[in-house]
């Protein structure tokens, strides 16, 4: 008899609030990028937590919010796809009774059957007896096979999570090796973790103007070169981006190598460009072109 289980688990929700963490948390290393700003993550995002009693595969998804440009609809639409993915879904939302946006998000689940476990995150940020209320609202609401508090960031409840997640999960054999932490490609960590930098470091509409793109990688025994491209939509971003004597792409430029060579496990040499892409979150060719 085979009590293996394997399955595929989405981590939905509105921007920020603390999907990114969750995963990392859970596979006990940094595989998709976190910052406080809102709309970080653009993509899905695949991590794998292997357990003796399963291997559950974690979609990290964008944040659920109201698009503005092409980008933003590329985002929304890759969270919607993935729920189409997965066996089991956890909606993670804040610690406050909830808005029009996870009102939203909870119609659209509303329609899909699938089982959805709620994870009310940031609990280290409220009293516990606040929580009450806010479990009896979404309980009043939607049908959760769970309802579950949860500190992403403290690591409180993660235990508890995994063990119920596996209970929920289908019977089946492991689909990946079982060292495997993510299917992402390496230029894609690089870029992502370049990007993390900047939105870390800048304000205003910069950070949701930049993407970037791996031009160059080049691997030996010792090292790994790398040669990025980060693009801005105006000449006047770029020059913030710079900083006064080049000191704040120094910055961005150190901190993700030191990021890279710890996750790589190797001497990483990092070189980077800044470039002037007009409006390229708008037009679906650039976005295509930077694997959007």
């Amino acid at each position: 008899m085979n009590d293996l289980k394997f399955g595929y688990v989405a981590i939905i929700g509105k921007p920020n609030v603390g999907k990114s963490t969750l995963l990392n948390t859970i596979l006990g290393q940094k595989i998709s990028i976190v910052t406080e700003k809102p709309q970080t993550t653009r993509n899905k995002i695949l991590g794998i937590k292997n357990t003796p009693q399963a291997q559950i595969v974690f979609i990290d998804t964008p944040g659920i919010h109201k698009p503005k440009h092409k980008l933003g609809e590329f985002m929304v639409k890759q969270s919607y796809e993935a729920i189409d993915l997965v066996d089991l879904i956890l909606l993670m939302v804040e610690p406050k009774i909830p808005k029009e946006l996870e009102i939203s998000i909870i119609e659209r689940l509303k329609t899909i059957k699938k089982p959805v476990i709620l994870l009310i995150n940031k609990i280290d940020t409220i009293n516990k007896r606040d929580l009450l209320p806010i479990i009896d609202f979404y309980k009043n609401i939607f049908n959760f096979i769970e309802i579950i508090p949860i500190s992403a960031l403290k690591n409180d409840g993660i235990d508890r999570l995994i063990e119920r997640i596996i209970f929920y999960l289908p019977t089946g054999q492991k689909l990946y090796p079982v060292d495997m932490v993510t299917d992402l490609a390496e230029r894609f960590i690089a870029a992502e973790f370049l990007r993390e930098k900047i939105m870390k470091y800048t304000e205003d509409e910069i950070p949701y103007s930049v993407a970037v793109d791996i031009e160059k990688w080049e691997e030996s025994k010792n090292l790994i070169r790398i040669s990025a491209n980060i693009y801005v939509e105006r000449e006047g971003q770029k020059i913030i981006i710079i900083g006064k004597k080049g000191e704040k792409i120094k910055r961005i430029s150190s901190e993700a190598r030191i990021d890279l060579e710890r996750l790589f496990g190797i001497k990483i040499f990092l070189e980077v460009w800044i470039k002037v892409r007009k409006k390229w979150r708008q037009k679906d060719i650039l976005l295509k072109s930077l694997g959007y």
